[in-house]
């Protein structure tokens, strides 16, 4: 069976595991940088499959997202998948704007990069 869906991602974990299994677009970049990439798909009619905010940690103290957009791309632009992209981008700017990034050490960023792979992992597997 093809998967109907697109990886992107800027966590090194998530490349690694699903690169070969699914079509994986890696950034080599920030959490913003992943976003833009993803809207940049939604504008070419892609929807959103998970929600760019989907943990309960915040915007600025995670590294590392991961994001599935559907593969086959629709008629006309998601305005839902827009709005929630859009969403996301503004709330991770100020969040960083107000906070700034924790300097975290490379034991935390591996603990994040296992955090965002397994919520996606969860996502793809249901």
């Amino acid at each position: 069976m093809v998967e109907q869906f697109i990886i992107i991602t800027n966590n090194p974990m998530s490349k690694n595991k699903y690169i070969g299994k699914y079509e994986v677009i890696y950034i080599d970049g920030t959490v913003i940088d992943v976003y833009k990439k993803v809207r940049d798909y939604i504008h070419l009619n892609h929807r959103l499959l998970t929600h760019p905010l989907i943990s309960s940690i915040k915007p600025n103290e995670i590294p590392f997202r991961t994001v599935i957009i559907s593969k086959k791309r629709d008629t006309i632009t998601d305005m839902e998948s827009l709005n929630m992209i859009e969403n996301s981008i503004g709330a991770t700017n100020k969040f960083l704007k107000d906070f700034g990034i924790p300097n975290w050490n490379e034991k935390i960023l591996e603990d994040f990069q296992l955090i965002d792979y397994d919520i996606i992992y969860n996502a793809i597997k249901n």
